[in-house]
């Protein structure tokens, strides 16, 4: 479904029990301590998780008045268990949640309660605004199930597996670097019907200079050289924080990488295998990513960039997704699914100067910290953006596990760039001399 049709009743309510269906198919097999987990910063307790995704739907759906006071909610202290502005994410394991059973059952009510509220106000533009806000939320929520399960190892979801044979290329074929020449761009979301986040508000003039950016997301094979030739212990290629999180973390090659028998093996949910080498490289962080790139004598697009070569390089007017206005499908684009496939894989979602899966597969690193367009505003969920700006990296793109409802070429993701457990990779551009 194209973003621009997103506010009608039926396509809303198809898609919340199709974000809700995903969720609980990410979830459906853990039981006991899976659903708590350690405690780890870069994670949350499944089970806290369920019932957040439930109360963030009742709270802006449902319980928000006109003059943004709460009317009660369907679970008595919800709020005490759920908002997560207000508990911080170190206590979400001390709280007296509700038993499993229970935590799906105030998530099939809050969802019935939203299907009947939008027969009843088909027409009301504030609710389906709130609605998809709702969706979005789960769908994050739902690819965050996926970093969980990576991170904790547990076994790969009950998803399809995407298949790309067909339709994969060589690197060779299309590899190399696009070039983008000198433009005044228009970054950032236009005001198109249909929902946006605060953060890409609103398209704005900026120039960018002629650039070129590899038509491919950088490969495990290519990053296993940085990694052979040292480039982990070797200063030269980090900046300052970079070899200052080396040192702490003590990692000589990515997260989920070991050697067996001198092969490189990777580590994918519970099982390992061996390292896939025409696949992107994942679960780098931003640092990794920056050192890599002086290692090879690149450097990271910014975002302005990645985005102009997504959206309108050599074509007339701005495209929603890199091969034009179509909303993505299986032939375009790696998403809804468990695993990337080769970078070179589906020529049909490349742009018109050939840079392929700009979208799906993996989230790239961008050079540019998150901050705010021109003129920003917060949206009524203040909190999704505007507490982030100054210390979190952008990154675009989306990954694998990535609903396609929710991406395009203007999304923005955010993460501090010392986050590895995210399906995050890169490409590169070179430096113009």
């Amino acid at each position: 479904m194209s973003i621009l049709e997103q506010f009608n009743t039926a396509g809303q309510a198809a898609q919340l029990r199709a974000s809700r269906a995903r969720s609980r198919a990410l979830t459906q097999d853990l039981r006991g301590e899976q659903l708590f987990g350690p405690r780890l910063p870069v994670v949350n307790p499944v089970l806290w998780e369920l019932g957040h995704i439930a109360w963030f739907q009742e709270r802006w759906c449902l319980r928000r008045r006109d003059d943004n006071s709460l009317a009660a909610s369907v679970l008595p202290g919800a709020d005490a268990l759920y908002d997560s502005a207000e508990i911080a994410h170190e206590l979400r394991w001390d709280l007296p949640l509700p038993a499993l059973e229970a935590t799906l059952a105030y998530q099939d009510r809050v969802l019935d309660l939203v299907h009947e509220r939008m027969q009843r106000e088909a027409d009301n533009r504030s609710l389906a605004y709130f609605v998809q806000l709702a969706v979005f939320h789960e769908d994050m929520h739902t690819e965050a199930f996926h970093y969980t399960r990576q991170t904790l190892a547990y076994a790969v979801p009950q998803l399809p597996v995407v298949d790309a044979d067909g339709a994969a290329g060589t690197s060779a074929e299309a590899g190399g670097d696009a070039a983008i020449p000198r433009g005044r761009y228009l970054l950032g979301a236009g005001r198109e019907p249909g929902f946006v986040f605060d953060n890409e508000k609103w398209e704005h003039p900026v120039e960018v200079a002629p650039f070129r950016i590899a038509r491919l997301a950088v490969s495990n094979a290519e990053y296993a050289g940085f990694v052979e030739e040292r480039g982990y212990l070797r200063r030269e290629f980090w900046s300052e924080a970079g070899w200052r999180w080396l040192q702490q973390s003590g990692v000589q090659a990515p997260h989920y990488w070991r050697k067996q028998e001198g092969l490189w093996q990777q580590r994918r949910f519970d099982a390992w295998a061996p390292l896939p080498p025409h696949e992107p490289v994942i679960h780098v962080n931003w640092h990794e990513a920056h050192a890599y790139c002086r290692y090879a004598g690149r450097r990271l697009p910014s975002e302005a960039e990645w985005e102009m070569a997504a959206s309108c390089a050599g074509t007339p007017a701005k495209r929603a997704y890199p091969w034009g206005d179509a909303p993505p499908d299986a032939r375009h684009a790696n998403l809804e699914g468990n695993a990337p496939v080769a970078v070179a894989a589906l020529p049909a979602g490349a742009s018109p100067q050939g840079c392929r899966q700009l979208l799906g597969n993996t989230w790239e690193w961008t050079d540019t910290a998150f901050g705010p367009y021109p003129g920003f505003e917060p949206d009524p969920y203040s909190e999704y953006s505007q507490p982030w700006f100054g210390t979190h990296k952008v990154l675009r793109g989306g990954s694998f596990a990535t609903p396609a409802r929710l991406i395009r070429n203007t999304w923005r993701n955010f993460y501090t760039p010392e986050r590895y457990d995210i399906f995050a990779g890169f490409r590169t551009c070179a430096i113009e001399t």
